[in-house]
């Protein structure tokens, strides 16, 4: 067939075969936009602003970060579904706006399939808590407790639907309890109830509960995960207690991309944040909030479809819809 082509139309399809290579060799060319749907100072802005730092290293340009604040993560989420599939727009998000927001809210505009994923970040557990006037110290006289009185007793999250919602009712499901689920919005306000004795019982993501549990304020239960976090290693784990067998839900940390990222931009990506993940630098900053940092050998897709399949679930039990 080539020589029936005419010149031009020769090298225009020698120029489109180039053209991945072309393009891997270019990007990136200007700044990197990493979006974070949570205002500043939360556990995903400090894993954004920390990855951030080491993506500037390795790509040579700088990456800096967006706020976009609002709907639980979604909105921040949806701008970099929406955007041109270049991979100067990425989303650094977490279990809410990246698994969980399509299973609990029928006004979401995205869904996996939006998205190009790039690799897991870092993860941590999630820590049931009690109030000092709650008068219970370990994870038997709190089931004990809330199991002799049913429907007496609530906790609180950072609104239905989080991450925290959904782990707050496994704990319900694991344990046969019933608890009343109050939402706040936002860390502060659920503290200030829990320290005050207006509310019994909490669930934080560990790298907030943290100085509240140091502090005294707050007693520390359990972490939700099957095995006692490295960052805790004195607080149990709810997943290893007989009555809570099973129980392992954490708050994660991916990168991604909007659907349709070249494969040449997407594997530059991936080779950096691996370096990134190695580096020592930023693994002391993860690991000093509360967090493990990801293997980098993690296959992200697969990861993803099988924590939807586990949300579904707990949604279905808690009758969540918004």
């Amino acid at each position: 067939m080539s020589r029936h082509l005419t010149p031009a139309v020769a090298l225009s399809l020698a120029a489109l075969a180039a053209a991945p290579a072309a393009l891997a060799q270019a990007y990136p060319s200007k700044p990197i936009t990493i979006v974070v749907g949570y205002p500043a100072g939360g556990s995903t802005d400090l894993t954004g602003r920390t990855l951030a730092d080491a993506l500037t290293k390795q790509l040579g340009v700088p990456v800096v970060i967006e706020n976009l604040g609002g709907a639980g993560g979604a909105i921040g989420a949806q701008k970099v579904a929406h955007a041109a599939p270049d991979g100067y727009t990425l989303l650094v998000g977490a279990n809410n706006e990246v698994a969980i927001s399509k299973l609990v809210t029928k006004t979401t505009k995205y869904d996996l399939k939006d998205f190009t994923p790039i690799g897991l970040i870092a993860s941590q557990p999630m820590v049931l808590v009690a109030s000092p006037s709650a008068g219970v110290k370990n994870i038997d006289e709190f089931v004990a407790k809330v199991k002799a009185a049913p429907g007496k007793y609530s906790y609180g999250s950072s609104g239905v639907g989080t991450a925290l919602h959904l782990a707050g009712e496994m704990v319900k499901e694991r344990a046969g309890l019933f608890m009343t689920h109050i939402p706040y919005r936002g860390v502060a306000p659920l503290t200030t109830d829990l320290v005050g004795g207006n509310l019994e019982y909490g669930v934080f993501v560990l790298s907030s509960g943290l100085p509240h549990i140091k502090s005294g304020k707050v007693v520390a239960l359990g972490t939700t995960e099957a095995r006692r976090s490295p960052s805790t290693p004195d607080i149990p784990a709810l997943g290893a207690h007989k009555a809570l067998k099973g129980i392992d839900i954490g708050s994660w940390f991916v990168l991604m991309g909007p659907a349709r990222l070249p494969d040449a931009v997407t594997a530059k990506l991936k080779t950096a944040l691996a370096e990134s993940l190695k580096s020592p630098d930023f693994r002391k900053k993860m690991e000093a909030s509360g967090s493990t940092v990801a293997a980098t050998h993690v296959d992200i897709g697969p990861f993803l479809q099988s924590e939807v399949a586990k949300y579904q679930k707990i949604v279905q039990f808690a009758k969540i819809e918004q």
